[in-house]
């Protein structure tokens, strides 16, 4: 197997649409070689724990209503293409993403990473949950697999705080500056959110013994 490596925040939609692409392909391809590993980005590293008003703060982030509806128009279009549901009208706050990452961490340690991250993306862009709500993490820890009890005691804890907070740090200081970002068996990267036939020549080359970065 590959290593597939994706830094990624559950509330970037580019990240979501990424995800939506890559599946379209793996799908397609269901020997893939790919091993597939979510890291943490924080998109919004500064973000308070209890969130922001969304409104507001697309507002600051584009300094306006009509320049933030300008930049989310490509958004929409990719969506649709890569298959992927954004009920933005049902998102009331932008949430801190530091506890969903932690659940992510969490679902890597129990082999059910992807299925956590596909959850945290549906309840976060289709069913508009907060995401940092600990109630919401625990019932998607419970629907992905995961020990819901556990997850709660680890969520009320420190457990893994500092470490995603370094691995953050760590991303950004090996370059990564936007998400989603591939990076393939720990050597090519791949930035943004690529659309299936790329990653359809990357499976190609792989499976030919090609140098992908080629």
């Amino acid at each position: 197997m590959i290593q597939l490596d994706i830094f990624s925040d559950p509330v970037c939609p580019w990240c979501y649409i990424g995800k939506g692409y890559l599946d379209q392909a793996l799908q397609a391809n269901p020997n893939h070689p790919f091993q597939v590993r979510w890291l943490p980005f924080m998109l919004n590293p500064e973000m308070p724990e209890a969130g922001r008003d969304r409104r507001e703060h697309l507002e600051a982030k584009f300094g306006s209503k009509e320049a933030a509806a300008e930049a989310y128009r490509p958004i929409l279009e990719h969506a649709e293409k890569a298959g992927v549901t954004l009920n933005f009208d049902k998102i009331e706050r932008t949430p801190s993403s530091l506890h969903a990452q932690r659940l992510i961490h969490w679902g890597g340690v129990e082999g059910v990473q992807t299925a956590v991250v596909s959850a945290l993306f549906k309840a976060y862009f289709v069913e508009g949950r907060d995401i940092s709500d600990f109630d919401v993490l625990c019932d998607i820890a419970d629907s992905s697999g995961l020990d819901a009890g556990l997850i709660a005691r680890l969520l009320k804890s420190d457990a893994d705080r500092d470490e995603i907070v370094e691995q953050d740090a760590a991303a950004r200081g090996m370059g990564v500056s936007a998400v989603p970002t591939f990076i393939v068996a720990s050597q090519h990267a791949v930035p943004g959110a690529q659309p299936p036939e790329l990653w359809q020549k990357v499976i190609d080359e792989l499976a030919a013994g090609a140098d992908p970065a080629a």
